[in-house]
Order: structure tokens, then sequence, then C-alpha cells
């Protein structure tokens, strides 16, 4: 390996050795960052291995490090900042879990052939040792990152039982190298998938999250299913591949939610507003159909179809989602998209009212661009004309919005008089009543647009009126 790799990074590395070393110490820069550094994308998080237990590498770190901090301490792990570098230093260590845990045990180790042995994969079981900066690779760690391939340094049913989650983590670093599994891993992967449910929901969670974010999420959510392991993370998934999608004809749901999926990515860099990698709308994407096998119908004309999916698939999505520990945030946005994907549908005749728009943008609140770009990712027909037809819709729909925005601050509609003065006006005093009179002239807003407040107030006096005397 040429020292080059490691770029403007070593000074800090040699260094830190160097102080390592001055302790008769041990120390390695090691995993992702070796494997990063062979890829030309070594970043300024750095990841090292010692035999320094935490407290000698807290004692070697004071005086020299920015800042330092202790939250992984007991897992053996020290975080530092060097010169805007995040550095994590993990003593030597064998991990393992038993039957019934959902932890690592935490064991430290003697020798870094011994760490090596115990990680992942080979393609993270090189090391660089510090400062004499010599390359370590005891399990083929360059072939296999030429070859584009994911294999364990021991036997998987090894590697795989010392942490079950690193199954996963085959799937998810498919997805974001875009590298093949080893046909012995993904037997293994198949035959222990079970052992995922000794894994908390949490780190599940992560590494899915991780998959989603990377640069090829089908490879590795085919390779979750394919193994069985989506039984333990989301068993919605391969349910999809039983029902036919007789919108888009595809050969199953299944298959449909990864194009959309896919062609929600390619939307999050072509087409405005342009973001990184959008974790809720790739959850969307992929989660928008999980609705339709529990609301399957056979019809009396040979057909099939799917009422209310979008309903079913909004309390699916947030029953997974909660399942799997995501942020309140993360559920409530999903779930939102998922629930609105097919509000579009409607516009597609042209006939939307002003009303119709703008309760359209109404209800998106802040999902508003993530559904521009979900409906427009879940078009997946090969019908050339059907195609440019939808795509002409969704201009249109956008056109329309912005105009309404424009003349009217559509992202923040309220109605023309606020609580205070609905009270004023009727002689009411705060309670249930101002809420029901604040709801009628949202309604009106929405319907008819903005309005001047003589022209809200004799709204809302006739509609209180008509009100009393209906009571």
């Amino acid at each position: 390996m040429s020292i080059d790799a490691l770029g403007d990074v070593l000074p800090v590395a040699t260094e830190l050795g160097e102080r390592f070393a001055s302790m008769d110490f041990e120390l390695a820069l090691v995993g992702g960052s070796v494997r990063d550094a062979m890829l030309g994308r070594l970043g300024n998080d750095l990841d090292f291995t010692t035999n320094a237990v935490p407290d000698d590498v807290l004692r070697i770190l004071r005086g020299w490090a920015d800042a330092i901090w202790e939250v992984g301490i007991r897992f053996g792990t020290v975080g530092a900042v060097k010169d805007g570098y995040q550095l994590e230093i993990t003593t030597y260590r064998a991990e393992s879990y038993d039957e019934q845990s959902r932890k690592p045990v935490v064991r430290f180790g003697d020798t870094l052939a011994g760490d090596l042995v115990r990680r992942d994969f080979t393609i993270n079981a090189m090391a660089i040792t510090l400062p004499t900066i010599e390359f370590v690779d005891l399990h083929g760690g360059v072939s296999d990152l030429a070859a584009g391939i994911i294999r364990t340094p021991g036997t998987p049913e090894d590697s795989f039982g010392d942490d079950p989650l690193r199954m996963m983590r085959a799937a998810r670093f498919a997805s974001q190298l875009e590298f093949a599994v080893d046909p012995a891993a993904i037997s293994a992967m198949t035959a222990m998938a079970s052992r995922l449910e000794i894994v908390s929901q949490e780190r599940v969670r992560d590494e899915l999250s991780r998959l989603l974010l990377g640069d090829d999420p089908r490879r590795g959510l085919q390779l979750l299913v394919d193994t069985g392991l989506t039984a333990y993370v989301l068993p919605e998934l391969p349910a999809l591949a039983l029902e036919i999608d007789e919108h888009h004809r595809h050969k199953d749901v299944y298959e449909h939610s990864l194009i959309v999926l896919e062609q929600a990515i390619d939307l999050e860099t072509s087409h405005e507003p342009m973001t990184n990698p959008d974790l809720i709308l790739r959850l969307a994407a992929l989660l928008h159909d999980i609705g339709k096998p529990k609301t399957r119908r056979f019809e009396s004309n040979g057909g099939v179809s799917f009422h209310h999916h979008e309903v079913v698939g909004a309390k699916l999505t947030r029953k997974r989602l909660k399942a799997l520990r995501y942020p309140n945030d993360v559920i409530e946005r999903v779930s939102k998209l998922v629930e609105l994907h097919l509000r579009f549908h409607g516009y597609s005749s042209g006939q939307w009212t002003d009303a119709a728009v703008r309760r359209y943008v109404r209800d998106a609140g802040d999902e508003l661009p993530r559904l521009h770009k979900l409906t427009r990712a879940d078009s997946t027909t090969r019908n050339r004309r059907k195609a440019a037809a939808l795509q002409a819709s969704y201009d249109s729909l956008e056109q329309r919005i912005a105009v309404l925005s424009e003349e009217e601050e559509m992202k923040a509609v309220r109605p023309d008089l606020d609580g205070q003065q609905i009270m004023e006006i009727l002689g009411i005093p705060p309670g249930r009543d101002v809420g029901v009179a604040y709801k009628y002239l949202l309604e009106r807003r929405l319907d008819r647009g903005p309005v001047d407040v003589e022209t809200a107030e004799a709204e809302l006096r006739e509609w209180w009126a008509t009100r009393n005397l209906s009571d």
C-alpha cells in the first residue's frame, strides 16, 4: 500500500503513533479507515486499535487532543478530536454474543492479529501500524477489495455468531460499495437469519438506515430478502412479492417498490430542491405500497383492487418504524408521505380547483417537496405517452402551487381572523367554540382564498348566527 493513500491524515496519525510508542503501546489505523484510504476516499473519521486499555488511552490523549469523550469507553473505545479529525481508539478486543444477549460481551484482546481475525469482513481487517507505517493484511483484504467481494476473515458462521448484526452489515456494504457477497457468507446468512432476533432494534435500525443511504440499496435489500433476514427487519417487504400490482403491470408490488426507490434516489439530485441522500424519502418510497397485501380484493370482472391501501399502509409504516425505534419525527414524516402518495392521482384529470390545490399543500405541510418527488417516482409505467402525460401533470401542479404560494403565502395558510379576533367579534371566551370557528374560517380560506377583515367578519357572524339557530 502506498503511503500517499494516507494523504493529509499522515502527520496526525504518525504523531499519535509516536505518543503510544513512547509509552510502549502499539497503535494501528484499522478497519474502514484503511479500506477507504485504499479506495481513495479517506475522510476525517479515523479508526485506530491498540493494546492499551482505555485508562492508558486517556492518559496518552490528555494534553494532546483538542477534545476527548468517553461515551463508548465501556466498550473499549475512547473518542477524540485533533486538528479537525475525529479519532476513535479501541482496545484490541474479542467480542461475542451468548445465546440470549442483545449486546456484545466485550473482552480485551492481546494482539493485532487476534483483533483483525475477529473483525467482520476481510476488507475491514487490514491495518497500518503506527508510527512505522507498515501495512498488515492477514486475510486477503486487498484481493477482496480489488475483486469487489464481501468475505469474512474466518468462517462466516464464526463471524456471524460473534455478532449477528454482521449479516445486515454484509448487505449494507454490498449496497454502499456495490460489492458482491461471498456465497459461503450468503449460505450462513440464510441458515443463521433467526439469530438477528438477539440484536437490539436500535442497532438493526441503524444498519437498515445505512443500507438505504447507500448508492445501490436494491442490491442490499434483495440480499436481505433472499436470505430471509427481512423476516426480522421488514417482514412487510417480501410480502409485497405476492401481490400483483394492477396499476403498473410489474411482476409484483415488491419489484415496483424497488423501482420507485431507485427513481426517488435519482430525483434527490435531479429535481428541486436537490438534496443529499434522504432517508425519509427513501423509506417512504420503499414502504409506500405496504398496505396492498391487506387491502387486496378480487373483483368480479377479474381485476384486483387495493382500495385505501395508502391509509392502511400509513398505519403499518408507523407500526414498523416504531418497532425499529426510529425517532417520532421520522415516523410521522414517512407515514404522512405514505398516506398522501396517491393524492396526486386525483389531479391527473386536470380538474382540481384552487381550493383542492390549497388543501394538498396544507395536508403535505413541510413534506411537500418530498411528496412531489415521491409521486413522480411512483410513475413506473413503460408506456412513454402515459409517462409523458403524468410528468406534464406533475409539472402543472407544481406550477399552480408556485403561483398560488406567491399570491397567498400558502406555506402559512391561516384563517383571515385569528383566535383573539374571533373572541372579540363573537363575544365569547376561550374554549371549544373558538376552535370550531377557527376551523370554519380556515376551510373558507382554503375554498376561496384570502379576503379582507371586513368580509371575513361578515362570514363569521353569518355562520355563527346560522349555527346558533340550528342549535
